[in-house]
Parts: structure tokens; C-alpha cells; sequence
């Protein structure tokens, strides 16, 4: 996450706001007590309904019921009692479901702001107060026998992401609930020219997961305005626990969003689709309005030397993931997601703030309750930390990190260019001295002999413990789109050389081992009219123009291809290091081309040899295929098939081109 959430005027005016609200005071927060039980938040049942929080700095705590989740008179007000290691709690003996509450805190005599409380699981209106609900009336019919897709291997998976209001908003998607989360529940769908939409063509596409941006409860669009056009990517969490509410159809009824979550989940599942989580735990959105710094002042996140927040995440502050509680809270958090709404994953943002032993305890948590959920997450920071580097859950740090996949930034900006410098080239179109980086991706960051690690764009070493900790992808939502990218770098290049260079951008990301990760609307060339930052423009930018797919059919076919390839062949999904420095073995050839082969059944593979080569040069080149024949598998014209044409001897690879062969 690059930049994403204020400009840099807005930015200025929060972190001056956060200084001012900050209340810490040189506080020891190791003194705290910790509490270890799993019981934090409301308990509800009809004869009564138990309310427990932890403030170890409070000398008093108050609970207020109300009828609505904005608005209106408190009904009942209640202190709560004081218990050991810093626990406050009270039981209301009576049925108050539907209830709408807020807790307070005392501190040093002074009664902070009311909130929903860090564990409120729903909420109202824009999350200002929290609801109490009976979760099991929340459930889709049919949601006991929801069965998640069958997953044999990290290695077998294949990321989509995408913006839950992106995909169905186009007045062309032919989905009728736009924006919201069950517009994924509608199957046959299809664009004004005739071609799939929604679910339909995320399941004919051929991916094996889908990652939602945030879709938790975050405090950018005013849910009470879904009559008019509310866009932000959701990177500014104010109820981690709590589905958003622009994407619910009643935003008011805290049920309403919880319910359709599961359904969106369901419909997926349904469908042969798991699904990912992008989850904030680095920052929140607003400190001074937030459960956090409201409920205990100064606890949740980290401080420079004068007290002031520190911003390690580019927006005003940063949690303290290394303190016991929120190391806790973090942990409750992604189990009660996986558990309540039968997620399949989560991806990280920034997670080099995180200290590596909670994202650590955190995987091996989740991983005993089902050992295929997928973790992974950014390998950075946005700023620098009072965290200490080596502790910081980064790319370097991955040797030391278990269970959890990082990107790889390397190859992104080896295949294209820089993210920042928009008019730096890549690989495929044309930068010289890029050949490392991209065999650094294809060997999904690993150790491998014939990588000279020095020549790799970023990293100097290999990082990964094996190639299902790597995250290959060449866009995302953050930065241009790929199709912006190749247009801005390459202003003189024809459009069929540009389509050449995306196709070729891909085929290097599905051909290389790891996981690899599409970005929505890459399929069929997805522009976002040259806007670099769009997590707040408006849906003329960022929605899924689905005319597209008829004008780019071709590309959406080939990228259909390319996970075809990938799916029917495991030596492009080898699962360990030494698997890949075994079997994988470049060739030597001229800048501008990269090539490897893949021999003796890698993986179990039917093929017992494929050839893998790139030409990112603008003129043709020759290579030596020797006496014995090879099949050409798949071509940037063609795409993947089975019977293609058989060579030997010398073969001539067409400019900007990808091609496999096998024997």
C-alpha cells in the first residue's frame, strides 16, 4: 500500500490531529495486565446478555443501550464492574437483542468518547455504535453445508483481486444488486454484448481464489448516503470485525451486511471459488474516534520519542502488533473471520509493520484450524518504525517468517518497470539488465544456482524458504493498471506491440513458480485512464468497463489459456526449493531473452521436458532446439493447446513473444 488513503494535505491535518489527541504520556505498557480469556465483546443468550472489555488505565467504564444505531435517546446507562488484569464487565439479565450499545472509558477523570468497542462483531449506521445480534440467525440457508474447494497444495493456487463495488457497478455488468456484496450471488449474468459477468466469468476465467479488498467495516463513505456515489479502496479500518455497510443493501440493520458477507462467501464456494480477506490491522483510520485510543489511550499503537504517533504506514499512525493484547486481538480477529464467515485467507497490508512473531503465532494459529488457509501479505512498510528492522515482518525477514507467503516486488517491476517512475520500462518492453530479476521470479525468489543475485533489481539474495512463500504478480490495485503502465512507458510502441508486451507480462507470471496473483480486469486489459492512486476517484476510474471483454476477447482467451497451462501442468507449481534448482535449469542466451527448461516429469508432469523462452527484443532471434523434436504448447498468438506443431534444429522466436514447447 502505496500512498493510499490521504493526500498529502489531509495526511498533514491527521497526523497534526493525532498529536494532539495522543495519551501517552511516557506510560510503561508493559505494566499492563494481560487477560487470556476468549471472551472479550458481548455474549449474548435470551436470559441475559454478558458484556466484557479490557481497560487496565480506566478507573471507571460505562455501557449505554439505545434503540438505533444513529441517533436517539440512551435507554438504560450501566457503570460496569472492575475485575483482575485490567477486565470490566457486566451482565444485563434480560433479552436486549437488537440493542444498539456504546462503552465509555474514565481516564484520569476524564470520560472519553463513546464507541462500539474493538470487538464489536456488528454495528450500525457508519459503525458508531455496536449491535447485539444472535449470530446464528445471521446464517444464508443452507450455510452449515457450505463446503469450501477442494485445495491439495498452496502451490495449486491462483489469486484474483478485486474491489467488491468495482466489479458489479458498470451500468454494463447486467448484475442487478451493483456495489454490493450479494451482487456475487447472481449467476447468469452477462453485458450488453452478450459475454459472462460477475461470478460467472471469475469461475470461467479459471482462478482459484478471489482477494477482497477490504470489506471489513472502514470509516471513508457515510453509509447513510448509498444513494449517491461512494468510492474508497477501505484502507481506513474503524471496526475490524464488521462487515462494511456500503456494500449491504440496509446499511441501518447491523444483521443485514453480516448475512450478505455469508452469502457472497457461500455463492463463491459455491461455484469452486475460495476466498481471501485484505486485511488493515497496521493502522486505523482516525485514532482519536477509534475503539483503540478510546477504550485504552495509547495501548494499540506504537510512539516516537515525543509521544506522537509514529507512521511506519504512510497515514497518521501505526499498531503495536508486539503488545501482548494486540497481538491478541489481531490473532481473535482473523480466527473469528475464518470461523464466522468461512473465509479461506488473508492478505496482509503492509505487513512489515507487524513484528514476525505475532504473524508467526498468528499463522500457526489459523493453520490448526485448517491447515489450507492462505496467508500472505505485503513485505514492507510505508515509513520507517520504532519496530527494529530485524524484527519487522518483511521480504528480507522471510527466512524467519513460517506459513506465510510475501510479495515479490522484484519480479513486478523486473517485468515492467518501476511503480513510482511511470516512464521506466520493464523487461517486456524493452529495459536493459532486467534478465535477473525476472529469473529471480521465476524461481519464486528462492535459492538457485544460476541466478546471480547481485543483477536483481531489489533484492540481493533470495528471501523465500520455498516457492509457496512468493507472491509473483506484475499489477495490483495499487499504482497504474498494467495496460497504463505499458502506455505510459512506452508511448512510441505500437498498440499490437503493447498487447504483445501484456500478454508477455503474464505468461512470465503464470510460467514462473510460486503463486501467482491477477489483478481484475488485467484478463481484458483494464485501464484506469492513466489515474495512478485511485483509492478514492470516482467509478468512471475504477469500476470493470465489461465492453471489454468483447473488445479484447482475444486477450481474455489467452489469459484463459495461460491458467489452463497451469492447472494441467505441476512442473509450473513445484513445491520445494530443492524440487526447483533440481529440475529448472536456465539457458544461456542474448539480453533481451530469457529461457529455461523444465526436465525429468518435474512435479509428476506428463510432459518429461518443457522449454520455456521470452523475447522482449523488438527484432526476431534464433535458437537451437537441437535434432529432437519439440511441441510448441503455447505462443503469444495462439495461446495453450495440445496438439501444436512440432520442431527442431534452429527456431525463430518472434519479436515481444512467449512461447512453451515440451517433448
Amino acid at each position: 500500500m502505496k500512498n493510499k488513503i490521504i493526500s498529502s494535505l489531509v495526511l498533514l491535518m491527521v497526523l497534526i490531529m493525532s498529536c494532539n489527541q495522543v495519551s501517552f504520556n511516557s506510560v510503561d505498557f508493559n505494566s499492563y495486565p494481560i487477560y487470556s480469556g476468549n471472551d472479550l465483546g458481548v455474549t449474548y443468550s435470551e436470559k441475559g446478555t454478558q458484556f466484557k472489555i479490557w481497560e487496565p488505565s480506566a478507573s471507571k467504564v460505562r455501557l449505554k443501550l439505545y434503540e438505533k444505531g444513529l441517533g436517539g435517546d440512551v435507554l438504560e446507562s450501566f457503570l460496569l464492574k472492575k475485575g483482575e488484569k485490567g477486565l470490566w464487565s457486566i451482565l444485563i439479565k434480560k433479552d436486549i437483542l437488537g440493542r444498539y450499545y456504546t462503552f465509555q472509558s474514565n481516564v484520569n477523570g476524564k470520560w472519553h468518547n463513546e464507541v462500539p468497542g474493538s470487538y464489536a462483531k456488528a454495528v450500525g449506521v457508519n459503525g458508531m455504535r455496536a449491535m447485539i445480534v444472535d449470530l446464528s440467525k445471521t446464517n444464508p440457508d443452507g450455510w452449515d453445508m457450505d463446503t469450501k474447494p477442494k485445495l491439495k497444495s498452496f502451490s495449486d493456487i491462483i489469486l484474483y483481486e478485486l474491489h467488491v463495488r468495482d466489479y458489479s457497478i458498470h451500468k454494463n455488468s447486467g448484475i442487478k444488486n451493483k456495489g454490493k456484496f450479494i451482487a456475487f450471488t447472481e449467476e447468469g449474468t452477462k453485458s450488453a454484448e452478450g459475454f459472462t459477468t460477475g461470478i460467472d466469468h471469475i469461475k470461467e476465467l479459471g482462478v482459484t481464489h478471489v482477494h477482497l479488498l477490504p470489506s471489513f467495516d472502514y470509516r471513508s463513505n457515510d453509509e447513510t448516503k448509498a444513494d449517491i456515489p461512494l468510492y474508497n479502496w477501505g484502507y481506513d479500518p474503524q471496526n475490524y470485525n464488521v462487515p462494511e455497510g456500503t456494500y449491504a443493501t440496509d446499511p441501518y440493520n447491523g444483521t443485514v451486511r453480516i448475512k450478505e458477507f455469508k452469502e457472497m462467501v457461500q455463492a463463491f464456494h459455491k461455484n469452486g471459488i475460495r476466498v481471501i480477506l485484505d486485511v488493515v490491522y497496521n493502522h486505523v483510520g482516525y485514532p482519536a474516534e477509534q475503539s483503540f485510543e478510546q477504550i485504552v489511550p495509547g495501548y494499540y499503537f506504537r510512539h516516537n520519542a515525543d509521544g506522537s504517533f509514529s507512521n511506519a504506514s504512510g497515514c497518521g499512525n501505526e499498531t503495536a502488533s508486539e503488545r501482548p493484547m494486540m497481538r491478541k486481538y489481531m490473532i481473535e480477529s482473523v480466527k473469528y473471520w475464518a470461523r464466522e464467515y468461512h473465509l479461506d485467507g488473508f492478505r496482509f497490508d503492509l505487513m512489515g509493520i507487524h513484528d514476525i512473531q505475532t504473524m508467526n503465532l498468528l499463522a500457526e494459529e489459523l493453520h490448526t484450524m485448517d491447515s489450507t488457509l492462505f496467508i500472505y501479505g505485503e513485505g514492507w512498510t510505508a515509513g520507517d518504525s520504532p519496530l527494529p528492522p530485524k524484527k519487522r515482518t518483511t521480504k528480507a525477514n522471510m527466512p524467519n517468517v513460517y506459513g506465510i507467503a510475501a510479495f515479490s516486488d522484484d519480479i513486478r517491476d523486473g517485468i515492467k518497470g518501476h511503480w513510482n517512475n511511470l516512464k521506466t520500462k520493464g523487461f517486456v518492453s524493452g529495459e536493459p539488465d532486467t534478465e535477473e530479476s525476472i529469473k529471480f521470479g521465476i524461481v519464486a525468489a528462492t535459492q538457485h544456482p544460476q541466478v546471480d543475485y547481485q543483477k536483481v533489481n531489489y533484492s540481493k539474495k533470495y528471501w523465500s524458504n520455498g516457492p509457496q512463500q512468493t507472491i509473483n504478480y506484475v499489477s495490483c490495485h495499487d499504482n497504474n493498471t498494467l495496460w497504463d503502465k505499458l502506455a505510459i512507458s512506452s508511448p512510441k510502441s505500437s498498440i499490437e506491440e503493447r498487447l504483445r508486451m501484456a500478454k508477455m507480462a503474464n505468461t512470465i507470471v503464470m510460467t514462473s513458480q510460486g503463486v501467482p496473483f491477477l489483478h481484475a480486469g488485467v484478463e481484458f486489459l483494464r485501464s484506469k485512464q492513466n489515474v495512478e492512486n485511485s483509492f478514492e476517484s470516482p467509478d468512471s476510474i475504477n469500476w470493470i468497463d465489461w465492453s471489454l471483454k468483447e473488445k479484447n476477447k482475444d486477450i481474455f482467451v489467452y489469459h484463459q489459456s495461460l491458467i489452463q497451462l497451469r492447472k494441467e501442468h505441476p512442473a509450473f507449481k513445484m513445491p520445494t526449493t530443492d524440487m526447483i534448482s533440481t529440475h529448472l535449469e536456465f539457458m544461456d542466451l542474448e539480453e533481451g531473452m530469457v529461457g529455461y527448461t523444465i526436465s525429468g516429469n518435474a512435479n509428476g508432469d506428463s510432459w518429461n521436458t518443457i522449454l520455456v523462452v521470452f523475447n522482449a527484443n523488438m527484432e526476431s532471434k534464433d535458437i537451437d532446439l537441437g535434432d529432437e523434436p519439440w511441441t510448441i504448447a503455447l505462443d503469444i498468438e495462439k495461446g495453450y493447446r495440445k496438439n501444436g506443431k512440432k520442431n527442431s534444429g534452429k527456431f525463430k522466436l518472434e519479436p515481444l513473444t512467449a512461447y512453451v514447447l515440451y517433448k
